[in-house]
């Protein structure tokens, strides 16, 4: 209990330091924060999350350099108005893979079990680059359970002729902490970059870099199939970084034209992780969006 006690503590801390309580009163935001990290039993594997706030449902789901301490000024706002999940995906932060598990492989199979433990039949869908493959493979697996899909500077797995091209001459480099940001946040926000690789190094150790564990496969993984994505009508939208370095603008660009009716916001001043990077931006165009489309 002392460690649960230290941990809520902590987080209060650091979203009051960041401005995230901006919106409404401390007392309440700190009232959001005040449930604990548990974990769901999904065969022999234990997945970690978390529950903030009340409402329509909404799971956000982490990137490759995060855990979900990365939503930390994202909960607290978005919490006054909606459930919050949020989730180590399997392999990162509390979620330890059993031995000779499946990885990443397993991450929609895990959203479902979680889902269904939760009792939640339908919810909102929120995925930073990785975590944008587990919300459009579930989507696209369970168009029925999906009210709203939220793309943040990823393709969700998806590509096309088009799009690998682009990713080919824009984005030849390997991904890295370095390039999460646009170039001048390090500089501009020396704080929040020391946040973000202390949060990515609790799981670097376990998950090599994506480059890497596709040297590992044997073939490359199969796009993901959004014809169902489309054919349900779900909601989408596109959030990307006018300066990201490792999925740039016309590759987001390409993946909101490939699926009509979706939006896309472009921030400027912001690289890969816009969330983190301009959080006040970011959670108004979320709720702005959630707030048409998610279910009551």
């Amino acid at each position: 209990m002392h460690n649960k006690v230290a941990r809520r503590n902590f987080l209060q801390r650091i979203a009051a330091g960041s401005g995230a309580f901006a919106l409404t009163g401390s007392a309440t935001r700190a009232a959001a924060e005040d449930k604990y990290l548990t974990s769901a039993k999904l065969d022999n594997f234990n997945l970690y999350y978390e529950i903030h706030g009340d409402g329509p449902a909404v799971v956000f789901a982490h990137g490759a350099g995060g855990t979900h301490m990365s939503w930390w000024q994202q909960v607290p706002v978005v919490s006054q108005k909606y459930r919050c999940i949020t989730i180590d995906h399997r392999t990162f932060g509390y979620s330890r893979d059993v031995e000779d598990g499946p990885g990443r492989r397993a991450f929609v199979g895990d959203l479902k079990g979680l889902l269904d433990q939760l009792g939640i039949q339908k919810t909102a869908l929120v995925g930073q680059s990785m975590g944008g493959s587990t919300v459009l493979g579930f989507a696209s697996a369970h168009p029925d359970r999906v009210s709203a899909l939220i793309m943040s500077d990823t393709t969700g797995g998806y590509s096309n002729q088009e799009i690998a091209d682009l990713r080919r001459k824009l984005a030849p480099g390997a991904a890295s902490i370095d390039r999460a940001f646009a170039p001048d946040f390090s500089k501009r926000e020396p704080a929040r970059a020391f946040l973000y690789r202390e949060i990515s190094a609790l799981t670097t150790a376990a998950n090599p870099p994506a480059g890497q564990q596709q040297a590992q496969q044997t073939s490359p993984a199969p796009s993901t199939d959004i014809a169902p994505v489309l054919a349900k009508k779900i909601p989408v939208l596109f959030i990307v970084g006018e300066q990201d370095q490792l999925i740039p603008p016309p590759i987001i660009e390409a993946m909101h034209k490939t699926m009509t009716g979706s939006q896309l916001v472009k921030v400027p001043g912001a690289g890969h992780s816009v969330y983190f990077e301009k959080p006040d931006d970011y959670n108004r165009i979320v709720l702005d969006f959630l707030q048409k489309h998610a279910a009551a």
